[in-house]
C-alpha cells in the first residue's frame, strides 16, 4: 500500500503527542501486575521488536473473549469506565452507572459526541487480529483481561460508531483513520498494544506499518508489557 501521498498532512508534534483532539499513545501497567518490560521508541525501532507471525484465525469466536465486565466492583462496566475517563467534558454518573450528558472527541475522524449511546468503545487491535497475532494460545483469564485492559490508556478508545465498524477487525494494512492527522497516533497506538501484549504481525502488516512511519518521523512508541 502508498501512503504517502494520503499522510502529507499528519503533522506529529516533536514530543511525540498528537495534535489537539488526538489521544496520547502512553500506556501504564495493567491492573492485574507490574508490566515485564517498557519502553520508549522511535516508530521504525517499535516495528522493528514486533514479532513476525502467521494469523491463525481458525476456532475465533467473540465470546472467547469475556468483556464489558466490572473489574473493580464499582458498579461500572468497562465500556462505562472508558467513556468517564476519555469524556472531555465529564457526564454525569446516575444508577447503575447511566451516564448523562458529557461530550467526547472521537480522534480517528476528529467528531465531537454529545450522546455516549453514539459512541463504540474499540479494542485498538481487534479482538479477531488479537487472536490471529497470537491470543489463541491464551488462556480465558488472558483474554478477559485484553478485552478489558484499563491498565493502558490507549487498548480501549471510544469512537463514533460509524468508524469502528468500518474499521471491524481490520488491521493497518486494511484500514486507516479517515481523519488524515490521526495516522500517526494510530500507528503509535496500534504498534504499543501489540508490544504490551506481545502480539506478532504479518508480513503486510509490517509493510503498511513502515509506509507510515515514514511520513511520522517524530512520533514516538511508548508501551508497557501488560502482567502475565
Amino acid at each position: 500500500m502508498v501512503l504517502a501521498a494520503a499522510l502529507t498532512a499528519c503533522n506529529p508534534q516533536a514530543d511525540g503527542k498528537p495534535a489537539d483532539g488526538a489521544p496520547s499513545s502512553s500506556a501504564s501497567p495493567a491492573a492485574g501486575g507490574p508490566a515485564s518490560g517498557a519502553g520508549s521508541l522511535s516508530l521504525p525501532d517499535a516495528i522493528a521488536a514486533l514479532p513476525d507471525g502467521t494469523e491463525k484465525r481458525d476456532g475465533y469466536e467473540r465470546d472467547s473473549f469475556k468483556h464489558w465486565v466490572d473489574e473493580d466492583g464499582d458498579g461500572c462496566l468497562t465500556r462505562a469506565e472508558v467513556l468517564l475517563e476519555e469524556a472531555t467534558t465529564k457526564p454525569e454518573q446516575g444508577e447503575r452507572c447511566a451516564l448523562i450528558g458529557g461530550t467526547w472527541m472521537s480522534y480517528y475522524d476528529e467528531v465531537e459526541i454529545t450522546d455516549a449511546r453514539k459512541l463504540d468503545i474499540d479494542h485498538m487491535v481487534p479482538l479477531a487480529e488479537a487472536w490471529d497475532s497470537g491470543a489463541y494460545d491464551w488462556t480465558p483469564e488472558r483474554r478477559q483481561a485484553y478485552a478489558n485492559d484499563l491498565g493502558s490508556q490507549r487498548s480501549l478508545v471510544a469512537v463514533t460508531a460509524k468508524t469502528n465498524r468500518s474499521k471491524s477487525d481490520k488491521d493497518p494494512a486494511q484500514w486507516l483513520p479517515p481523519a488524515l492527522g490521526a495516522r500517526c497516533p494510530y500507528a503509535a497506538d496500534w504498534i504499543a498494544t501489540k508490544l504490551r501484549w506481545k502480539l506478532s504481525v504479518d508480513q503486510k502488516e509490517r509493510g503498511t506499518l513502515l509506509e507510515l512511519a515514514k511520513e511520522c518521523p517524530d512520533t514516538t512508541v511508548e508501551f508497557e508489557e501488560a502482567g502475565q
